[in-house]
């Protein structure tokens, strides 16, 4: 068949993790994970080691700190998610839309991740630095590309290298109807499979380059470089009255 990759394993070494931020409960279905796992079962088609994650079932505490026990609060989650999700070469955070915005789990992980941006790897960079990232959405109304606008902002903000086309998604028509799944809805849309593919494949093609590459060069991005003085070649312009 046309477009058929038949060489399984070519991305071996790699790792992704999907964090599903739906407010479902475990043990209830959620639209989101569908989309997902289509989406993760082509990478393990071709040997990336793939985990799936919701959230949304840790005690994961509010706040912007790497720690939020050592803020006051009695128990927080985050720190042993944050060791899964470091590991990763791949992240894709998925996103119900709610009101034409991400979940607030959603919302509540980019904050998390937003208080790492503190530790930095072996180059003096962030710890982002080296890592790719993608979104999956899905909803019953608009709001796809609005959602994905903010998530890839954000997780190229912090240091994701983000590949041409990360985002993917599915949403019915507007009001009330079918999210993706019931019934099959969804299944035949050409549209949805296809930038799913698309985006899957980039983030492998991305991953792979990156960790060849060994990350991206740190002349420019040296943080502790910065730190000590150096500025590489950056001069402030010349004011004039």
């Amino acid at each position: 068949m046309a477009g058929k990759q038949d060489d399984t394993g070519e991305f071996s070494g790699l790792r992704a993790v999907y964090l599903n931020c739906t407010l479902k409960r475990a043990d209830q279905p959620s639209h989101t994970e569908l989309l997902m796992g289509a989406s993760a079962e082509i990478m393990r088609k071709h040997g990336v080691a793939v985990e799936t994650i919701r959230p949304g079932e840790r005690q994961i505490a509010f706040g912007v700190y790497p720690d939020m026990r050592e803020h006051g609060w009695e128990r927080d989650d985050w720190p042993d998610l944050w060791e899964t999700v470091k590991q990763a070469d791949i992240l894709v955070i998925g996103t119900p839309i709610w009101l034409g915005e991400e979940s607030s789990v959603c919302r509540l992980i980019i904050e998390r991740l937003y208080g790492m941006s503190g530790e930095l790897n072996e180059k003096g960079q962030s710890s982002f630095y080296g890592k790719v990232g993608g979104t999956v959405i899905t909803g019953n109304e608009d709001g796809i590309k609005h959602c994905a606008m903010s998530i890839l902002y954000a997780l190229g903000h912090l240091g994701y290298t983000i590949p041409p086309q990360a985002d993917c998604g599915w949403v019915g028509e507007a009001g009330p109807g079918a999210s993706y799944g019931d019934d099959g809805a969804g299944f035949d849309n050409d549209f949805t499979q296809r930038n799913t593919t698309i985006m899957t494949w980039n983030l492998m093609h991305m991953a792979r380059m990156l960790k060849q590459a060994g990350g991206l060069p740190n002349e420019g991005n040296d943080r502790r470089a910065w730190k000590a003085g150096c500025r590489f070649d950056f001069e402030n312009p010349e004011h004039r009255a």
